[in-house]
């Protein structure tokens, strides 16, 4: 029935452009169009040289209520995530996924930082995750879901730190959504992809500002590189 269904439809559309679908070139268009698309208009906010976009997501992230730390190096990562920690009066305990760049980090270093594996549990303070790309126009992070970067980790603990390589924050939406797709190729993009510029707030209830409802009730980005 569905597949009847999708017939009548697609000959309704056929019949209002009057094509039949088969014409000579045609699908060799469709084809070009979906495997070369054309791109989209690029708003001004998202173009500009490495550093002037390095520049405009720290701000939209800072306007967003967010805290950006930068660090020159990702062995730094470790003790950079206990001193947020500290600050905070947490346990010195993070939960991760198994991405490979933090795998390669050694976290049981002079703070006496614990590193936690896997999806995000109840009662977990702190978490871990890392972007594959940064959109500079919104100061957007795109998260990955999997193993890697279990998607509870964006959500449950109340501090929610994002670890992105400097080298992944690019102008556009669409640059990063080019670079997932460069990464997992072509139509093997992940179950899900969590898009993240802020720590979790809303004023629906009584127009009074709720930090946490949804969500971490604070969000550090660390920049590396």
């Amino acid at each position: 029935m569905a597949e009847e269904a999708r017939e009548q439809i697609l000959g309704a559309i056929r019949k209002a452009l009057n094509v039949r679908g088969d014409e000579a070139g045609r699908r060799g268009r469709v084809r070009g169009r979906l495997e070369q698309p054309e791109a989209g208009p690029i708003p001004e906010r998202a173009r500009g040289d490495a550093n002037a976009l390095i520049e405009r997501f720290i701000a939209m992230l800072e306007k967003q209520n967010a805290q950006v730390k930068e660090l020159a190096r990702p062995d730094e990562l470790p003790d950079a995530v206990a001193l947020e920690l500290l600050r905070r009066n947490l346990p010195q305990r993070v939960r991760t996924g198994a991405d490979e760049m933090f795998e390669q980090m050694t976290w049981n270093g002079t703070s006496g930082l614990e590193r936690l594996t896997g999806p995000a549990r109840p009662d977990d303070c702190a978490s871990l995750s890392r972007a594959l790309a940064g959109a500079a126009e919104t100061g957007t992070l795109f998260l990955a879901s999997g193993a890697d970067n279990p998607s509870t980790l964006n959500f449950l603990p109340e501090l929610h730190m994002i670890a992105i390589r400097r080298e992944d924050i690019v102008g556009s939406y669409e640059k990063a959504w080019s670079r997932l797709r460069a990464q997992y190729g072509r139509r093997r993009l992940p179950r899900t992809v969590n898009m993240i510029s802020a720590p979790s707030r809303t004023a629906d209830i009584e127009q009074t500002l709720i930090k946490g409802a949804h969500g971490p009730k604070e969000l550090v980005v660390f920049i590396i590189g």
